[in-house]
This record gives C-alpha cells, structure tokens and sequence, in this order.
C-alpha cells in the first residue's frame, strides 16, 4: 500500500485541518498546492457555508450527521460552528436529536470516535488505554447505554451520549479537544430489539450484572488512576441501582461525578434559586414535590436538602419539606419495597393520588423527572395553579418528546400564570398577545464548568458544596431582563461565559475546602482559567 505524503495527511487530521482556509503561503510551505481548490475562505465564511449546508437538510437526524462528519473532518471549525450559534446547533448536537441519533447509532456509523470496553476485555483495559491517541486526558464520560435519556436500555448506541457530552465540554467549557475521552461500557443490551437487529454493532448478548459487572467498573476506574491521573470522570444514563452503588463507590475515592444524579440536580436547584425573584417566595420556606422517584429527581433532593440547611434547616426540617410521587402514589412510609434512596423521603403520611397529593400537601414548586410524557395534565397545572399565585413547574424529562408536559400547555392551562422550566428546548408561547420564554434547565448549563473548575484546580473529589456554588453562580448569572421575560436561566448565547464564571467558583471553593492538588492557589482565578481556554479560530 502506497504511504500518504504529510500534506495529505494533513488534510485529514481533525485537529490541524483547516481546509480552504489555508494561506496561498501555508499551501506553499506545507505542499498543499494542488491539493485545494484556488479559493480562500474564511474560518467565518466556511461557518457560513456549514449553516446553509444544515438548512438543505430536511431532518435534524441528517444534520446531525452532517455535523458529526464534520467534527472528525475539521474540528476546529465544527467548535467554532457549536460556539458562534450554539441555540441552533445544541439541540442538533444534543437533545433532542442525540436521542434519536442513539436509537439509529448503529445504522448511521460512520467511523470510530469514542473507546469501547467489553466483558471480553477484563483484565486489559489499562493496555487498551494504549490505544487512544491522546495522553493528555482531563475528562472522561462514560455510560453504559442502559437508561439513555428517556428512552430506555439502548446498549452501544448510547455512545453518542458521552459524545455529545464532551462536544460541549469544550463548546461550553473551553476543554481542548483531545483532552476528553467518550467511553461506552458495552455490557451487552436486554433490548430484545437491538439484539435481533443485524446491523446492531455492540456486544450482542444479554447484559452483564452483578460481581462481574462491578469488576469491569472497578477495573476501567483503576486503569483511567494510572493512565490519566487527576482526569474527570463523568458518569452517564446508568440505570438507578447502578447510578448509586458507583457513585457511592468512588466519590470519595476519585475524581467523579453522576451528571444525571447531581448535574440534574444542580441545574434544577438553579432554576428553585432564580424563581424566587419571580415568586417573591424565600427558597428556605418552600415546600417542593417531585414527580418521580428516580436518581435524578432524588439526586435534585439530595442536594437541596444541603441548600435547605445552608438556609438554616436541620436536615430532618429540610427532608420534610421535599416530597415524592411514583408510579404507587405518594411516597409515605407505609409503602413497601421503596429503594434505598427513597427511604429518607418517605413521610408519615396517607398514601393518595398524584392529583390528591398536590391538594395535600400543596406544594410550591413542582418537577417531574419520569421520562413519561404527559403527566403534568390540564388537572395538574390548574391545581398548582389553584394553590399558588405564580406555581413553579419544571418538566426536565428528555427529549423533548418524553417532557411531562409542553411549554405550550403549561402556560395555557395556567392561564400564563406558570414559572415554567424544561429540560429539552421548546419555542417561546404567545398566550392571548403576552409571549412567555420557558427556560431550559439543560445539565449543560452545570457540568463543563464544573468539570473545568474542578480540573483546573486539581480537585481529589467533587463534594456537594462545589454543585451548590455551581447552582447559586448559575442562578446569579440570570439577568433582570430574564427575569422580566420569565426566564429562570441565562440565555444558550453565553453559556461559555456562564461556564467560566461556574469555573471560576467551583476552583475558589475547591481551595476553600482543602480539597485541591496544588500546591498554591492562583491570585488571578479567573487569569488562570482563561489562559488554558481552548480557541476554536484558525
């Protein structure tokens, strides 16, 4: 086979690739001349074309392929894309469309852009790591396809996950590129679906559980220690039972955190924060219900009942003002078999209906966290609405297709009354000539500056304090003029430079709490972050 010359491969490199735009000096020094076409575009004018190339397409399935090829053509150009007109391009890149992106994953593969981990691997997944290109890891995201937003056991498909993940890192976070790792622990998929699929691409058996589940875990942490050490790692869409047990495992022990257990919960207690300049209602007095009774609305609970007590509540005054409905009704202690994370929250209470239970216990702020779409009916709004002058109700279920409820319907059936928040992006709503802007509470708003602050710092563990700063800086950067319009989170537009103002927190309370590997803390924090800020422009 003939050997690529350099100025071609070159061309082909992601990370060095700028196409077009190559000087007529570059294409001469680097031998590019005849490998171009004459023209010389702009970085800007390649965006341009790359936008006009998106609105050709009829489906945002078709662009998000387009963009993901893209990505692994010319990199900087796909983050500068991301960053310029990242309203437009989010919801592409990430929810909704990653969604579907996972369930067709194995149907749309193009080429390999993340690292795969099999039962067949055990025992050699530090020689694997070998493997990658980059040395230079500072962030890892990592799932195993079994709880995949809101669309169940997707296996291997679920890669696009951590993959959409660490493409906001460094959209939103600033992280350079070949410092994230995507990682799928390919277990294997109890989709019967997915098995019976002949184009299916992940470890075609039933899935693995148990010891040896856990070993292969264990493993691939111990191996990330010694090959990355003080890399992140972001824990991804694991199912509930898993979500906890590995958190618990290594919290303390490591570098990590769950997104969806504690970056939902940061993004959430975010939006409770902002929604008092709306309400006029103190946070410390608010009674709150959760629809859901899973990690991520119990991870919103956890760490509220931290912000509770950093009001002035004991924990046992915090706990009782949080309270949860699931598939059985109000969670109460006469329940049997509640998992282990829900024991706390069981009140001594009569067991009742959802709608009962809203009536009871007349809740002031309402967040579904199901993954069923719909359950936030015309009977639900109006009865916050019935018990609050301004209800604060948060559908956060993603995508867009499993939210509790439309932004449409929240503000029609509460007679434009509702804080609304969701977690996938809906249209801002007219109802009767006034325009309402729902917010998105997206976990993208919390985790590439929590992950920047705490790698810039060199931080051993990521405690609930450094969520809580991240939450009240979120909450912060929302403008009177959000406010105004009803929004409880910054605008997409400058999510980079909430990212850095979270950055810069997170790394203070690191030093704060003793908790950083540096031997000195910066005087100029926010010098020291932006200095190592990655820079999409050619």
């Amino acid at each position: 086979m003939a050997k690529k010359n350099k100025a071609w491969e070159l061309l082909h490199d992601p990370e060095y690739n700028k196409s077009t735009s190559f000087s007529k000096e570059e294409r001469k020094e680097l031998g590019l001349r005849g490998l171009l076409p004459y023209r010389i575009s702009s970085q800007e004018e390649q965006t341009i074309r790359v936008l006009a190339n998106l609105k050709r397409k009829e489906t945002d399935l078709e662009k998000y392929i387009l963009l993901a090829s893209l990505r692994r053509r010319n990199s900087r150009l796909f983050y500068r894309t991301v960053i310029e007109y990242i309203e437009d391009i989010m919801p592409i890149i990430y929810t909704p469309t990653v969604g579907q992106a996972c369930v067709e994953y194995s149907h749309i593969f193009r080429e390999s852009t993340g690292f795969y981990i099999t039962p067949k691997d055990k025992g050699h997944i530090h020689e694997m790591l070998d493997h990658w290109p980059s040395k230079d890891i500072k962030a890892i995201v990592i799932t195993d396809g079994q709880r995949i937003l809101g669309l169940g056991d997707l296996g291997s498909n679920g890669m696009g996950i951590p993959i959409g993940k660490l493409s906001l890192y460094v959209a939103c976070g600033g992280i350079p590129p070949n410092q994230c790792l995507p990682v799928m622990l390919d277990v294997g998929t109890n989709n019967q679906e997915l098995l019976d699929d002949p184009f299916y691409l992940g470890y075609p058996h039933k899935r693995l559980q148990g010891r040896a589940y856990n070993a292969l875990i264990a493993e691939f942490v111990e191996a990330v220690q010694k090959k990355y050490p003080g890399a992140l790692i972001q824990f991804e869409d694991f199912l509930t039972p898993n979500a906890y047990s590995i958190l618990n495992k290594f919290k303390d022990k490591v570098l990590c955190f769950n997104d969806d257990i504690q970056g939902t919960a940061a993004v959430a207690l975010a939006g409770v924060f902002a929604s008092e300049r709306i309400t006029k209602k103190a946070f410390k007095d608010l009674k709150i219900m959760f629809l859901g009774a899973g990690s991520a609305a119990t991870g919103i609970a956890d760490l509220m009942v931290s912000a509770f007590m950093e009001a002035g509540l004991t924990k046992k005054e915090a706990r009782e003002r949080l309270w949860f409905v699931d598939v059985g009704g109000l969670v109460v202690k006469s329940r049997k078999n509640l998992m282990p994370h829900n024991l706390p929250y069981a009140h001594k209470h009569k067991k009742m209906s959802f709608l009962t239970a809203i009536e009871s216990v007349k809740p002031d702020v309402l967040i579904g966290a199901t993954g069923v779409p719909g359950l936030f009916t015309k009977e639900v709004i109006q009865g916050m609405s019935k018990i609050n002058e301004r209800p604060v109700i948060f559908a956060l279920s993603n995508p867009t297709s499993k939210a509790e409820c439309t932004a449409e319907q929240a503000y029609k059936f509460s007679k434009g009354k509702v804080v609304f928040a969701s977690g996938s992006p809906f249209e801002p709503v007219i109802y009767k000539s006034e325009t309402f802007y729902p917010g998105q509470g997206n976990n993208a708003y919390i985790f590439p500056g929590l992950g920047l602050g705490a790698i810039r710092a060199k931080a051993k563990k990521i405690p609930d304090e450094l969520f809580l700063i991240a939450a009240k800086t979120l909450a912060e950067d929302v403008s009177e003029d959000d406010i105004e319009r009803g929004a409880l989170y910054p605008p997409l537009k400058q999510i980079r430079a909430t990212s850095l103002n979270i950055a810069i927190a997170v790394a203070e309370k690191t030093f704060e709490l003793g908790l950083s590997e540096r031997k000195r803390k910066p005087k100029d924090m926010r010098g020291f972050i932006e200095e190592n800020l990655y820079d999409p422009e050619y």
